[in-house]
């Protein structure tokens, strides 16, 4: 991570979870805390104002649910990386959650280390989703009719090499300074693996390439 603070946005209805990881982002050296809210749509405009860097959002509030604040931040075009942080371990909200553009999923209920570890790692530009989660999404993708092996997808040199590295949780522009080739080139190439590969977002990429190519498929 850059030497640079990584400004935060937190969104969660439960007061006392606010105010713990509140604690624990001020208590670590990297992260800035520019704002917080108890509800969607307030926090929306709190994203809107401070354009932070990361934004940890709840997945089930009052007003407003996690996933529809995720869609208009992502809407927003904002470079924000959204990191859900939530009680459900249920296989169809990290889906959701993981196919509208989140780029991690962690629990509430996770040692405080492990989640400023996960944190740290969201904030560098890599995909995070907790340990005990990634079997649920490899069970949903292999529900669906989807190409098993590099070749039945007709994956070229470069996107194989783009795949590896998503796999690995990097972000485009990581991906693109290891390639020497173009941010806008590296999205390009990923619209093209997800299309090949019958997926919807870059963690289900990430996830079956941990299925079908490490596996020696």
């Amino acid at each position: 991570m850059s030497e640079r603070s990584q400004t935060v946005v937190l969104i969660d209805d439960h007061p006392l979870f606010r105010k713990g990881l509140t604690q624990l982002l001020r208590a670590v050296k990297g992260f800035r805390l520019v704002g917080e809210a108890a509800g969607g749509e307030e926090g929306f405009g709190c994203v809107l104002k401070h354009r932070p860097d990361l934004l940890l959002l709840d997945l089930n509030m009052r007003d407003m649910s996690g996933l529809e604040v995720l869609r208009l931040v992502k809407q927003a075009d904002l470079d924000t990386r959204v990191v859900m942080v939530t009680v459900s371990d249920a296989a169809e909200d990290l889906v959701a959650a993981l196919r509208a553009g989140a780029d991690g999923y962690l629990l509430k209920d996770m040692e405080p280390e492990v989640m400023i570890e996960a944190l740290q790692a969201a904030a560098a530009g890599r995909i995070v989703v907790s340990d005990n989660l990634t079997h649920l999404m490899a069970a949903a993708l292999r529900q669906d009719s989807r190409p098993e092996s590099v070749a039945a997808a007709g994956l070229t040199e470069q996107e194989q090499r783009i795949l590896e590295r998503i796999a690995a949780g990097l972000s485009n522009k990581l991906i693109a300074r290891e390639l020497d080739i173009s941010e806008g080139t590296v999205k390009v190439h990923v619209k093209h693996v997800l299309r090949k590969l019958n997926l919807r977002s870059r963690v289900e990429a990430a996830v079956w390439a941990v299925e079908n190519v490490r596996n020696g498929r």
